[in-house]
């Protein structure tokens, strides 16, 4: 069953489009992550799904219900925004039943409603507190606990993480992934971190100017990306690119050579649409499918970047690309030194010139 789906949605502002022509699917209890860069439209579209901005044209569902021209406090949905929003006066237990009390709930379900959520996201012991005397973490935690007991159709989180410090972040997604499970409820998530992205979601939809460039499981996009985009956006580091130029095809091999070094050349194995010789292609390989071999591209390391299990080598072609490479268990120095790098030509990715990935 689903539990929201966007049909052929459009907002615009003026002569202004923000989301173009966006169709999704996001199931019953599945946690759905809106990934991109700033200003690609994410918090549009969630907006437009809780009802704070009006959709220009196409529809809006809930649970097979169209809500599209539906008041926001009728949608069934709950959000979870970057600030807080408690109220400072109020102590915890008050900001989580102020819904509640608003609805004209009993006492008695208002305590049962709101011990419920703060069992679940260990507030026991801080009900009694104003949001002054809690850290960080525990506000935000009340502020889905806040969300949990209007016990909504959908959660909607706009980068709720954002004000945390990079430690707390990662306790946070840790207990939202556990949240989902317990309550499974269906979740949709904004943020233009691709690693809460990948941690968090079921279904991730990467956005880029209003559009909807891929979505599908978090290892599906980072293995099989449509485009150089999706391809650059998910994964940390990033993926590394290198122009070059096909001269020679061979049953389902392709050698490239680099225009950062032509004497160079990498191969990729391609199963469909094999460019013609001499098309321009771009290379893309991941940080942890490069390796130090005799025959390769000839780098130079300019830094290791040592973390204990993992190593990154930063690393730059004769034209001064940058190449990164994952090392694991290694633990000679390279600075400054000339090395050469080779790739399986499985894990080699092929795109053409304008971003779409070739196969």
């Amino acid at each position: 069953m689903p539990g929201v789906t966007l049909t052929n949605v459009r907002k615009s502002f003026g002569s202004i489009e923000v989301i173009n022509n966006v169709s999704l699917e996001i199931g019953k209890g599945e946690f759905g992550v809106f990934v991109g860069p700033s200003g690609c439209g994410k918090s549009t579209l969630l907006r437009m799904i809780a009802g704070l901005e009006e959709t220009t044209s196409g529809t809006v569902a809930i649970e097979g219900r169209d809500v599209t021209r539906v008041e926001p406090a009728q949608r069934g949905v709950a959000m979870v925004f970057q600030s807080y929003a408690l109220y400072p006066h109020l102590s915890v237990f008050e900001n989580m039943a102020f819904s509640l009390r608003l609805a004209r709930a009993s006492r008695e379900k208002t305590q049962t409603m709101v011990d419920e959520a703060a069992r679940v996201l260990q507030l026991q012991d801080h009900l009694h507190k104003k949001p002054a005397q809690l850290s960080g973490g525990q506000r935000q935690r009340v502020a889905i606990g806040r969300a949990i007991v209007r016990q909504p159709k959908v959660f909607l989180f706009d980068e709720p993480l954002s004000n945390l410090d990079a430690e707390l972040r990662v306790q946070m997604r840790l207990e939202l992934a556990r949240l989902h499970k317990q309550i499974g409820a269906t979740m949709i998530y904004v943020t233009h971190d691709q690693v809460e992205a990948m941690t968090l979601a079921d279904k991730i939809f990467v956005l880029r100017d209003g559009v909807i460039q891929q979505s599908g499981r978090p290892m599906e996009l980072y293995d099989d990306p449509d485009n150089r985009f999706v391809a650059g956006f998910i994964g940390s580091p990033a993926m590394n690119f290198l122009n070059g130029c096909v001269v020679r095809r061979s049953g389902d091999r392709l050698v490239v050579a680099l225009r950062q070094a032509a004497d160079q050349t990498i191969e990729a194995r391609m199963t469909d649409e094999m460019p013609a010789e001499g098309a321009d292609v771009v290379i893309g390989i991941r940080p942890e499918h490069l390796r130090l071999e005799a025959d390769g591209v000839t780098v130079v390391v300019e830094m290791a970047e040592d973390l204990g299990g993992v190593s990154y080598l930063h690393t730059r072609t004769g034209d001064g690309t940058e190449v990164v490479v994952e090392r694991r268990g290694a633990r000679e120095n390279l600075n400054d030194r000339s090395v050469r790098l080779g790739a399986d030509p499985e894990n080699v990715l092929v795109f053409d010139t304008g971003g779409r990935r070739l196969r």
